[in-house]
């Protein structure tokens, strides 16, 4: 498994000092980032350990994407590059988190190139992303890649319902996301996060019904709002997705979900390429409903 695997190289001191880890949103890559971050920094434990996995830690610095495409620009990994080289404050080393490291552009990867090849003494780069294909080969060459898979609907469930009271929701949520913990939990402590599916499951019964009308009002609510837009066929694809694993309940059958998934990644590549948000979401509903 994956925790012993990281665990025995760490404690044998052959963990490489750039780890990628691969797994969808909602499987914990962030999660199991951090709480390798913690272990190399904190092998003792402690309140530096309690730190870094809330993510306060000043010896993890972090790189992630920003605006709607999400993009990591060449300033931020310059700025992180120039920090890598101060002395470490209280841990043994230091960790460079890069979250998404699929967004980083030809520039940005180029600029990160010589500081993972020939990092400082106790510099630990741990990088997340959805798949290893997805990285860009120069900067996936230079780590050991991990992946992650989620667990099972029912281990999903029973973790889910130890955490919150809502049983009902908890085996709903674990069979929509298909065990991906993240996502499920998310959905359980974000009213908003909750609020979007629903109206992703809306967008699914528009679709189903060939319902062309409903679909662009619906969707008209995100013109103006490129994160929710790009939040909504996010959770609009593991519907389709959940559909297509014949999950109980979905809105939609398998043989129209199968349909709308590419009609949903399309959607997001192109909200993210800053294309005007009102002509790529109508352009959604009429494919999703023609």
């Amino acid at each position: 498994m994956l925790k012993q695997s990281l665990s025995a190289a760490l404690a044998a001191g052959r963990l490489s000092h750039s780890v990628l880890l691969c797994g969808e949103a909602g499987t914990g890559a962030g999660f199991a980032a951090r709480c390798l971050a913690a272990d190399y920094l904190y092998p003792q434990g402690g309140p530096g350990a309690a730190q870094v996995l809330a993510g306060e830690s000043a010896e993890v610095l972090t790189l992630e994407g920003e605006g709607a495409s999400g993009e990591i620009k060449i300033d931020a990994v310059r700025a992180v590059r120039r920090e890598v080289y101060n002395t470490a404050l209280s841990a043994q080393g230091r960790v460079v988190l890069i979250r998404g490291a699929h967004k980083l552009n030809a520039a940005s990867a180029n600029a990160l190139l010589k500081v993972i090849e020939e990092p400082p003494e106790g510099v630990l780069f741990l990088l997340t992303a959805p798949g290893e294909a997805m990285v860009l080969p120069t900067i996936r060459s230079r780590c050991c890649a991990y992946s992650l898979a989620p667990v099972s609907v029912e281990e999903c469930t029973r973790y889910l319902e130890e955490h919150f009271s809502d049983k009902r929701s908890c085996a709903r949520l674990a069979s929509v996301f298909g065990g991906k913990i993240g996502s499920a939990r998310r959905c359980l402590e974000d009213a908003q996060q909750q609020s979007c599916l629903n109206d992703a499951m809306a967008l699914a019964k528009c679709a189903h019904r060939r319902d062309t009308y409903g679909a662009m009002a619906l969707l008209s609510g995100y013109e103006k709002d490129r994160f929710g837009a790009l939040r909504l066929m996010e959770l609009f694809s593991n519907v389709c997705s959940a559909a297509l694993r014949g999950t109980p309940d979905i809105p939609v059958d398998a043989q129209r979900a199968a349909v709308c998934l590419p009609c949903a990644f399309s959607t997001m590549r192109a909200v993210s390429a800053n294309v005007n948000a009102k002509l790529a979401l109508t352009n959604l509903a009429i494919r999703l409903c023609a």
